[in-house]
């Protein structure tokens, strides 16, 4: 760990970032989030339209903050630790939809 950010990789963070995601409407709703942004991202890209890559990262933590403020109920961790939450969110998406984690 880190003494400024308190975690230096992700397989710290990760358990951590775990934990603030216990309930499982909040995970499906960063499931759904992430999802809609990367389709959106690749919209973005396939048809030149620059735009929709902003409206893909509103999709992509819009949902998840609806999950941590009305289901979690705590602050997403992206707050304290962008890029390892960035990075959370994309592992917890494959872990879920390979089924690690429950869906």
């Amino acid at each position: 760990m880190n003494a400024t950010t308190g975690f230096k990789t992700l397989a710290e963070f990760y358990p951590y970032y775990l934990q603030e995601h216990s309930n499982r409407t909040c995970r499906r709703l960063h499931f759904v989030g992430s999802t809609l942004g990367l389709v959106l991202a690749f919209a973005a890209v396939l048809t030149q339209t620059g735009w929709l890559l902003a409206v893909a990262l509103v999709q992509g933590y819009a949902w998840a903050w609806v999950g941590h403020f009305f289901f979690e109920h705590n602050k997403p961790a992206t707050f304290k630790h962008p890029w390892l939450s960035f990075l959370g969110d994309w592992k917890m998406w494959w872990q879920m939809l390979t089924g690690k984690i429950p869906f």
